[in-house]
């Protein structure tokens, strides 16, 4: 049972708000707790690597996030089956579970106050929150949102981006560039969200520190209340579709 875009708000205004709010927790996380990624394992990766490499001393935020992210998605995805098995639709539910973690992140985070050291226990708690809600919404993208982009990875989206507009200003096959037309209009509102999320959560980073994360929590709000407008029926069908 998963959710097939197919609509104006499937393909559009869910993949923004979901960008939106990796981009601003990815961006403030990256700011306020000692350049740790939220949403953006990859980099924590090449720094991980580079303080090997250099002989210096990495943070342990930064040694273990890849691990909680792993079994975070594991675990959403274990959940996901389980919910579909008994008829539910998984993405309300893991768009829940990514409100409730981020509410966590943020209420440790106004609890600890401005100058929290990163690396404290109840930092450490509230930065493996944050990976952990980026790694729920990577999982329901690709479980509960058939069709939908990447919401988490800038990279891969220009990438697509990039090729798919060149095959409308180049290419001469007409189904091709039909189906990169189609590309596009999934995977812009992706890109424009991760990047205003990037741009407002570092300004309000700047201004109330890691209070600044109360925009993506409104944001995973808003989020859940998309992905439980009317789709019952819309699921229900794309359940008797696939099997």
């Amino acid at each position: 049972m998963v959710n097939r875009l197919g609509n104006p708000l499937d393909t559009e205004l869910l993949p923004f708000v979901l960008g939106s709010i990796a981009g601003s927790v990815d961006v403030i996380g990256f700011l306020g707790l000692n350049g740790l990624f939220t949403a953006h394992i990859t980099g924590n990766l090449v720094i991980l690597a580079g303080h090997v490499v250099a002989g210096g001393e990495a943070s342990l935020p930064l040694v273990i996030s890849v691990p909680v992210f792993i079994i975070a998605l594991a675990i959403s995805r274990l959940l996901a089956g389980g919910l579909e098995r008994v008829r539910i639709a998984p993405l309300p539910v893991l768009l829940l579970l990514q409100l409730a973690l981020l509410l966590a992140f943020l209420a440790i985070c106004l609890v600890a106050g401005p100058g929290a050291n990163p690396d404290a226990s109840n930092m450490i708690v509230a930065s493996m929150l944050g990976v952990s809600a980026m790694a729920v919404q990577n999982a329901l993208v690709r479980v509960a949102m058939v069709g939908a982009p990447s919401t988490a990875v800038l990279t891969t989206n220009i990438t697509l981006l990039t090729t798919d507009l060149g095959e409308i200003l180049l290419g001469r096959d007409a189904n091709r560039v039909a189906s990169a037309r189609g590309r596009i209009s999934v995977t812009w509102p992706a890109v424009a969200g991760f990047l205003l999320g990037c741009t407002v959560g570092a300004s309000g980073e700047a201004v109330v520190g890691l209070g600044a994360l109360a925009l993506p929590t409104g944001l995973a709000l808003i989020a859940l209340a998309l992905g439980l407008g009317g789709r019952s029926d819309h699921l229900n069908a794309s359940h008797r579709t696939k099997n």
